[in-house]
């Protein structure tokens, strides 16, 4: 049977990996982790954004009472409950599953795994440490990756010099520079009166200095500078989401699309920055490996001692099982699943207190002692 358009089956063990370092990283950053409901009322899961394209994109559902529920699409509304009287700043992390219901491509799912950090109470320092938090992240993985920059008081303030009135509309069809022809994007303005703001997105940073707004610019990126991050002002970044009020940036490697994402925002009427990070898209792309882990213990009719050594094995952290059968057979199984050592457990070894260890890679075999099993270093 095959899986509903746009979910699909993993084989999990690198995307375990990357989860692992992205959450080491937001520990270590002092993010404090949550959890949350993957089912929400539909009214909630809107929450007063309900012109924004990604709201449009929520699966909804109904349970026996007709109640209107929706899967959450993405963890930042669900902030305006966690945050609720806690001592500010407020530092949180989530990691798990969300859902939209849009069209699919090669790297955009309908269940995907995100990645959030956000500080509720924040200032521009802490906006910089999060792109700093970003960079780590994704030097860790191994990804080549720029950091665009700009501010949507700034695109605000450009769209009202220009005499712009429907600003939220505008900014949504500027995000789609990065998904559409330019030729269309500009065609979609002119409804707007708005198409000539292109021209003036491609003018060198220096002019926009003259804006009020582009003084936050300057000022995160000093921070950033602080932190040794390089950032790269973009005055066409624009986000779709109608919640951002203040930084905007995001990070693209080597894909189209955007590996992470977030800006600044109003929690409870609390100033706010996040980030967030799509962990199935750096599945693709990071050059990091699953690890090649375990050993599988080959029970010769020796099955007592085989779980015995099992045991053993376990306590000393090793990831190991046992195979009862044919060497092999045995041998086979675990190059399929790309075991890296086996044990061969037979009368002899038992009675000797010594199992032959072979390393599945180099062929090489060596005899190990009971004794010495907390050094086997492998």
């Amino acid at each position: 049977m095959e899986t509903v358009k746009g979910f699909r089956d993993i084989e999990a063990e690198k995307k375990i990996k990357i989860r692992k370092i992205i959450e080491e990283t937001f520990q270590i950053y002092s993010f404090k982790p949550v959890e949350t409901p993957i089912i929400e009322y539909e009214e909630f899961v809107k929450s007063g954004n309900e012109n924004d394209e990604a709201i449009s994109d929520i699966f909804k559902l109904r349970d026996r009472g007709k109640r209107k529920l929706a899967l959450r699409y993405e963890f930042t509304f669900q902030l305006k409950r966690l945050a609720k009287n806690k001592k500010l700043p407020y530092r949180r992390y989530q990691i798990g599953e969300v859902f939209r219901d849009e069209p699919v491509k090669s790297s955009r799912f309908r269940q995907f795994t995100q990645c959030d950090a956000d500080i509720v109470g924040s200032t521009i320092k802490d906006e910089a440490e999060i792109i700093k938090l970003a960079s780590d992240i994704f030097n860790k993985l191994g990804i080549k990756f720029t950091i665009n920059i700009n501010n949507r008081k700034l695109l605000n303030e450009i769209l009202t010099e220009q005499g712009i009135k429907e600003k939220e509309d505008v900014i949504r069809e500027i995000d789609k520079l990065d998904k559409l022809p330019e030729s269309e994007v500009k065609r979609n303005l002119k409804k707007y009166k708005a198409d000539k703001i292109l021209a003036l997105f491609k003018k060198p940073e220096s002019f926009f200095k003259k804006y009020n707004s582009y003084a936050e610019i300057e000022e995160l990126g000093k921070y950033c500078k602080l932190y040794n991050v390089k950032v790269n002002f973009q005055p066409s970044l624009a986000r779709g989401l109608s919640y951002y009020n203040g930084t905007i940036f995001e990070i693209k490697g080597k894909i189209k699309e955007t590996l992470a994402a977030g800006g600044s925002y109003l929690v409870n009427n609390v100033q706010a920055t996040g980030i967030s990070f799509g962990l199935d898209r750096l599945e693709l792309i990071s050059n990091i490996e699953a690890e090649e882990s375990g050993i599988l213990i080959i029970s010769l009719s020796q099955d007592k001692e085989a779980i015995e050594l099992a045991s053993l094995l376990r306590e000393q952290g090793y990831s190991c099982m046992i195979y009862y059968g044919k060497p092999g057979k045995a041998l086979e199984y675990a190059n399929s699943y790309k075991i890296p050592y086996v044990i061969f457990l037979g009368k002899k070894e038992v009675e000797k207190g010594e199992f032959k260890l072979k390393d599945m890679e180099t062929g090489k075999e060596k005899m190990v002692s009971e004794k010495s099993l907390d050094k086997l270093k492998i």
